[in-house]
C-alpha cells in the first residue's frame, strides 16, 4: 500500500504542480493591500467632457500634466494610451524621450523616438476575458523578448525585473477609502491636486471612462475592470514582495508524505490530513508563499482511497481467504474447480491433496502456534513449487490441496513427485512430520469435481499406507 500511494501521489504532482483555482480564490478572498507607491491617473467621462475625443486633444494637455506631476516630484510616469490617441508628429517627442516616461505600444509596435522607453500594452486573458497572468515580457514576430509595460515601469522604479515569458499571478488589491482610487486627468492638468499623494510615486496615465472597446477587461474577482487598473496592480505585484512558488521536486516529495501518512495512520485521518493541506495553504499565502494544497490534499485523499480499497478488497476475500497461510479456502477452491471445469477437455485439470501426519502431536506437545508454525512452512513450500497457473487451497485443519492447470496425465507423476520432494523433512523441534501427496487428472471416468477429489482422496490414502508400511 505505501509503495502504491507513493508512486500514485509522485504522479499526481507531476500532473497537478499548480493549484490555479485554490491561488485564485485565495486571490479574491485574500487581496493584498493597496499599494499607495503606485497611482492612477484616469481619463473617465468628465475629462473627455472637458477636452473632447482622445484623437483631438490639445498636445499641450500632456505636456501640462507632466508639468504638475513633475512639480509634485512623481518618480515616474506610464502613459498607457494608443499612439493614435496620442497624435504624431513631433508634438510629443520631447515627452516620449524624457527618462521617466513609459509609453505602452501594441505587440511588435515601435516608436520612432530616440531614446524613448516602451513596454508592451498587453495582459494574459483567459478564454472569458478574465485577467489572471500577465508576464514581464512577450516574443516580438523577430522572435526577440519586449518587454511588458508594467516591468518596464517597475524597472523605471529602481525595481530590477527580468525579461520572462512565464506567467505570473496578478494579484488582486483592495481598495484604499483614505485616497482616491482614481485621480482625474483634468484635475491633474489644472493642478487640483495634492502633492503628497504624487510625491516619489509611480503614476499611469490612462482611459477610465466607461464604453471604450478595448480599455476594460474582468479581473479575477469578475467585475469589469479599466486596464490601466490592471496595469497598476502588475506594476504593484513586481514592486511588492515576490510570490515564491515551490519547486517542483518539493510539491511531489510533499504529496508522497501525505498519501503514505494517510495510509499509515489509516481511518478518516486521511481527510483530516486533505482539510489541513487546503487549511495550511491560508497562512502561507499571507507570507507569499504559493502552497499547492490542492495536489497534496487530492494525494492524502488517494492515500485514503487506497485503504478504502484495501478493506473492500478484504472484506470480498474474507470468506474465501485462509487468514493463516493467505491461500484460498475450500469454498474458494470449490469455486476455482467450477469456473475451470467447462475447459477440462483442452485443458486438463489436476488435483494434489497433501496430508500431514504428526500435525496432531506437534499441537498436542508444544500447542497451536508451534502448529501454526508447521502449517506456514508447507505453505511455503507449496507455493515455491507450483508452477504459473496453478493454485494453492487450505483444504482443511492439516490438509492442502493444489489445483493443478493443465495437467496431462504423463505430467502428473512428475508434478506430485515435484511437490512430495518439497515437502518431504518437515519437522518441529524434536518431532517429525511427514507428508502424503495424492495425485489425480481428469479424464473420461471423472464426470464431475466430486470424481476427482475422491480419486485424488485415494491417491493420497495409497501413498499414507505405502509410507506406513516403508517404516
Amino acid at each position: 500500500m505505501v509503495p502504491a500511494a507513493a508512486l500514485l501521489a509522485l504522479g499526481l504532482a507531476l500532473a497537478l504542480p499548480d493549484n490555479d483555482r485554490l491561488w485564485d480564490t485565495l486571490n479574491r478572498a485574500l487581496p493584498a493591500p493597496p499599494d499607495p507607491r503606485v497611482v492612477v491617473v484616469g481619463i473617465d467621462d468628465a475629462s473627455l467632457q472637458d477636452y473632447g475625443p482622445l484623437p483631438g486633444w490639445p498636445r499641450g494637455l500632456y505636456g501640462q500634466a507632466l508639468r504638475t506631476l513633475d512639480e509634485a516630484g512623481v518618480q515616474t510616469v506610464g502613459l498607457d494610451l494608443p499612439l493614435s490617441d496620442l497624435g504624431g508628429g513631433g508634438a510629443l517627442t520631447t515627452i516620449f524621450a524624457r527618462p521617466n516616461v513609459v509609453v505602452a505600444v501594441e505587440p511588435g509596435e515601435t516608436l520612432a523616438v530616440p531614446r524613448a522607453r516602451t513596454g508592451v500594452d498587453t495582459l494574459n486573458t483567459d478564454p472569458g476575458g478574465t485577467v489572471r497572468r500577465f508576464q514581464t515580457a512577450y516574443p516580438a514576430p523577430g522572435g526577440a523578448l519586449q518587454p511588458s509595460f508594467a516591468r518596464q515601469l517597475a524597472v523605471s522604479a529602481g525595481q530590477p525585473v527580468p525579461l520572462e515569458t512565464r506567467p505570473q499571478l496578478l494579484r488582486h488589491r483592495r481598495g484604499d477609502p483614505a485616497h482616491l482610487a482614481v485621480i482625474p486627468f483634468r484635475d491633474v492638468v489644472n493642478g487640483n491636486v495634492r502633492f503628497g499623494d504624487l510625491q516619489g510615486r509611480v503614476v499611469l496615465i490612462g482611459l477610465t471612462a466607461e464604453g471604450r472597446p478595448g480599455a476594460a477587461w474582468r479581473d479575477v474577482a469578475g467585475e469589469v475592470t479599466p486596464a490601466v487598473l490592471l496595469h497598476a496592480r502588475a506594476v504593484s505585484t513586481l514592486l511588492g514582495a515576490p510570490l515564491l512558488k515551490l519547486p517542483l521536486w518539493l510539491t511531489a516529495l510533499l504529496a508522497v508524505a501525505a498519501a503514505v501518512l494517510a495510509v499509515l495512520v489509516r481511518g478518516l485521518w486521511g481527510f483530516v490530513i486533505a482539510l489541513g493541506a487546503l487549511g495550511l495553504a491560508v497562512p502561507l499565502w499571507l507570507v507569499n508563499v504559493l502552497f499547492p494544497g490542492m495536489t497534496v490534499s487530492l494525494a492524502a485523499i488517494v492515500g485514503t482511497a487506497l485503504v478504502a480499497l484495501e478493506r473492500w478488497w478484504t472484506l470480498r476475500n474474507l470468506g474465501t481467504r485462509d487468514p493463516l497461510t493467505g491461500f484460498g479456502n475450500r469454498l474458494a477452491f470449490t469455486r476455482a474447480i467450477e469456473d475451470r471445469w467447462p475447459g477440462r477437455a483442452g485443458r486438463p485439470i489436476g488435483l494434489l491433496l497433501v496430508d500431514l501426519s504428526g500435525f496432531r502431536r506437534v499441537n498436542e506437545t508444544y500447542g497451536r502456534a508451534a502448529g501454526d508454525e508447521v502449517l506456514r512452512q508447507l505453505a511455503t513450500r507449496l507455493q515455491s513449487s507450483k508452477r504459473r497457473g496453478d493454485m494453492v487451497f487450505r483444504w482443511g485443519p492439516d490438509e492442502f490441496a493444489v489445483l493443478l492447470d493443465n495437467a496431462r496425465p504423463a505430467d502428473l507423476t512428475r508434478l506430485s513427485e515435484g511437490v512430495q520432494q518439497s515437502v518431504d523433512g518437515l519437522s518441529y523441534r524434536d518431532l517429525t512430520v511427514r507428508a502424503s501427496v495424492g495425485a489425480a487428472a481428469t479424464g473420461p471416468e471423472t464426470r464431475t469435481p466430486t470424481d476427482l477429489v475422491e480419486a485424488a482422496s485415494r491417491s493420497r490414502y495409497r501413498m499414507k499406507y505405502q509410507q506406513e508400511q516403508r517404516e
